[in-house]
């Protein structure tokens, strides 16, 4: 009986030997923390009826960020050692570098404030363009993990629109106080 070739893989499947870039849980977690932590921050820092300084609302978010990514990973580091997991110095500090995603996912809110600051636009605008920014970035953040874990996009715009809440409740507030 002569060979029927290969069988055809439905549309949906993806080829073999290929799989969705799925980055490790780490990026997602300490990525959806930066974008909160951005967008808190420079809203908080935005505050009417004071002299918009996007410089140093630049520097203090910058500061805050990187000590709330050193601070998270060195109390990995401290969880690890009373477990029992002793790790070096070494490990300690891969531990506390692990944290980058959460740095990383301030910068556009940061760029966004150096332009302010070099005057192409008001540091409220550079605010209101970072809160969007991030709003959108972070359902991105909730539907991205879900969809390379194999959900659905049902189940894919849930998560999206669950984390994207967050950026929401930040603007709501932004705007109550502001």
């Amino acid at each position: 009986m002569p060979d029927p070739g290969p069988v055809p893989r439905p549309a949906s499947e993806p080829p073999r030997g290929h799989r969705p870039y799925r980055p490790p849980e780490q990026v997602f977690f300490s990525g959806t923390y930066g974008l909160v932590l951005a967008s808190t921050l420079s809203a908080a820092l935005n505050s009417e009826g004071e002299r918009p300084d996007p410089g140093d609302d630049l520097v203090w978010l910058l500061l805050a960020v990187l000590v709330a990514a050193t601070a998270h990973g060195y109390a990995h580091v401290i969880a690890g050692r009373s477990a029992g997991h002793a790790s070096g110095a070494a490990g300690a500090f891969r531990t506390v570098v692990a944290e980058w995603p959460l740095v990383a996912a301030a910068l556009p809110t940061v760029a966004l404030l150096f332009c302010a600051y070099a005057g192409l636009w008001p540091e409220a605008t550079a605010v209101d363009a970072a809160l969007a920014l991030n709003t959108v970035a972070l359902f991105g953040a909730g539907a991205w993990p879900a969809r390379a874990s194999g959900r659905g996009p049902a189940a894919a715009l849930l998560a999206g629109t669950l984390a994207m809440v967050l950026g929401l409740v930040v603007i709501a507030a932004d705007a109550a106080l502001g």
